[in-house]
């Protein structure tokens, strides 16, 4: 139970005044992904050489892009980790790292390794779900940056610079 208030967790959870909803439905979300049973929506066998190719650059770049969004988010933030989308209180904003590309690169993360996954299985049913794990981290991102701008005056000017979960695009 101290691992909970060092993430900031309060003692009435049950109220959600942290978003403690959304760490229940990023938890409920994953499990449903591991859960789903795996659909091909084609065979992946019957491929050509090409498509093949290209389903493993796909699985590499993806795979790749989750390890550097999780190691260097875990690296960059520190002490400042937690899985709530509000802020801890004694915490800093965090711009360097892996945040000079991407305002969100945890969350980014569990979207590319669901991808990498995805394109591993060959699976329909994750590839929809990650478009549902992308709506879900962007919505609960919203959430954790109207918190953002409460506690810093600056998280508004970082936004304009810096794109919410993958580089250069969005």
């Amino acid at each position: 139970m101290n691992q909970l208030k060092d993430w900031g967790f309060s003692t009435h959870w049950w109220r959600g005044d942290k978003g403690e909803y959304w760490v229940l439905g990023q938890f409920i979300l994953l499990i449903s992904f591991t859960l789903l049973p795996i659909y091909p929506g084609m065979v992946a066998d019957g491929l050509s050489p090409i498509a093949q190719y290209c389903r493993w650059g796909l699985i590499a770049l993806a795979g790749g892009l989750a390890i550097v969004f999780f190691v260097g988010g875990k690296l960059a933030l520190g002490g400042n980790l937690t899985p709530l989308p509000h802020p801890k209180e004694d915490g800093s904003l965090v711009t360097t790292g892996i945040y000079r590309w991407v305002r969100h690169p945890l969350y980014s993360g569990v979207i590319f390794a669901a991808i990498a996954y995805s394109a591993w299985q060959w699976s329909l049913t994750q590839g929809i779900t990650c478009w549902l794990f992308f709506l879900f981290f962007n919505f609960k991102a919203n959430q954790e940056e109207a918190w953002l701008k409460q506690k810093f005056s600056e998280y508004a000017t970082y936004q304009t610079q810096v794109k919410k979960l993958i580089p250069w695009i969005y």
